[in-house]
């Protein structure tokens, strides 16, 4: 068995004892350094940023303050009544603990990463391994591809006839970054086995067509080995040329590249960047949905819609890091100034043009972590008090809205740390 073959049996839970050091035949190597290969475990990675605590710094709340806020957001979210939490305990078998979509009433696995991220960064280890074995085992959702050219991947919007609809890429990195976090904080075991987990879907992410032998029933790489940007869909028949702002998760990627050692990953951290700020409006900071690898848009992709609040989240998480770049940071004004001081709406045009003026409070949430990125913008204040005085969503919208909510409180608070 190839090393990849006993990464991937791990993530099935069917590796066996020793596989790891049967390395017989395998193209990869331990040190990560050989092409850009997936290495056989994990590096330290080692981080001196000063994690900006902007509730405390800009806000002036105080630390018993920022800390209740935190915990009752979890609590409420996570182990409130049912119709309070997106939590749910023990589904399809004991220790399988997921994410609920109540508004589309389905199973997400862009949620589940989100709460796993959540659950590791607040040391919530029974939560986060309940969530990794749903997401793993759960024989009824079927989020877990075992069998076809899509083998390791994860499926999203998986309902009740669990019929997979996409292939989840933003959901699938942070599962891979919170199973980095998970081994560095609370270490790998053979009932967790965080570090396989996480090189196994590394390595299915950027190697999928070398294993099968190119692009088969239409499934490629998650990243594209020429442009080094994650494409928006693994389904290249249908976006193998595009990709998304809120895919764009650059500090993972820098992360990624520290703890593998592989320069593949620094070279996606580079276009990551290059892409996020090539995107973006010239004068809003606004991206369309969908962009091609050069930044322009997508021929009838919708403008700036729900889906790119993360956008926001993922710039705040590589400002709060000390790794965005100066282009980060000017986009990140422009964004700041265009929301700074007027109603809110839903989505809107790159231009500035609102489609839907309802206020959207995941949004809310989102721009607050311009406070992290636009460090100098006149109405950062605003945009921080802005989610401080936010209350924990409720209603059948709370999963986005709280899940915005809670990892924006992270990133305010400085809690959002690298492990």
């Amino acid at each position: 068995m190839t090393l990849r073959g006993a990464l991937r049996s791990v993530l099935f839970g069917t590796v066996l004892a020793g596989a790891l050091s049967g390395c017989s035949g395998s193209t990869l190597d331990s040190l990560g350094s050989d092409s850009g290969s997936t290495p056989s475990a994990l590096r330290p990675v080692s981080h001196s940023a000063d994690y900006n605590n902007l509730f405390s710094s800009l806000l002036l709340k105080s630390d018993d303050a920022i800390s209740t806020k935190i915990d009752d957001a979890f609590e409420q979210l996570f182990h409130g009544s049912l119709d309070q939490s997106i939590f749910r305990v023990d589904q399809d078998g004991s220790g399988m603990s997921t994410i609920v979509d109540f508004l589309h009433n389905d199973v997400r696995s862009e949620g589940i990463g989100l709460a796993m991220l959540i659950t590791v960064e607040l040391d919530k280890k029974q939560e986060f391994d309940e969530l990794w074995r749903f997401t793993k085992y759960a024989p009824h959702k079927k989020l877990f591809v075992s069998s076809g050219p899509a083998t390791g991947y994860f499926a999203s919007n998986c309902g009740e006839d669990a019929v997979v609809r996409c292939y989840d890429v933003y959901g699938m990195q942070l599962f891979a970054l919170s199973l980095m976090f998970a081994h560095a904080r609370w270490h790998s075991t053979a009932d967790m086995p965080y570090e396989s987990d996480a090189l196994a879907l590394l390595d299915v992410l950027k190697n999928k067509e070398t294993e099968n032998g190119g692009v088969v029933a239409g499934i490629g790489s998650a990243f594209s080995a020429e442009k080094f940007l994650v494409r928006e869909d693994p389904m290249l028949a249908d976006a193998g040329f595009t990709t998304r702002s809120s895919l764009q998760m650059p500090a993972a990627y820098w992360y990624w590249g520290q703890a593998t050692g592989m320069p593949f990953w620094t070279s996606v951290e580079k276009a990551s960047r290059t892409l996020l700020v090539e995107a973006a409006d010239s004068t809003t900071g606004l991206w369309p949905m969908r962009s091609y690898f050069d930044g322009t848009r997508v021929t009838g992709s919708p403008g700036f819609t729900q889906q790119a609040y993360r956008t926001q989240l993922n710039l705040g998480l590589d400002a709060l890091w000390g790794t965005a770049n100066r282009e980060q940071t000017e986009v990140a004004n422009r964004l700041a100034t265009f929301f700074g001081g007027k109603p809110y709406g839903a989505t809107f045009e790159t231009d500035g043009t609102a489609m839907d003026t309802n206020p959207a409070r995941a949004l809310i949430s989102a721009n607050g972590t311009l406070a992290v990125s636009a460090p100098s913008n006149i109405y950062r204040n605003a945009l921080a008090q802005a989610v401080w005085d936010q209350p924990i969503p409720t209603g059948e919208n709370r999963y986005y809205e709280g899940l915005m909510y809670l990892t924006s409180v992270l990133i305010l608070s400085g809690q959002m740390k690298v492990y």
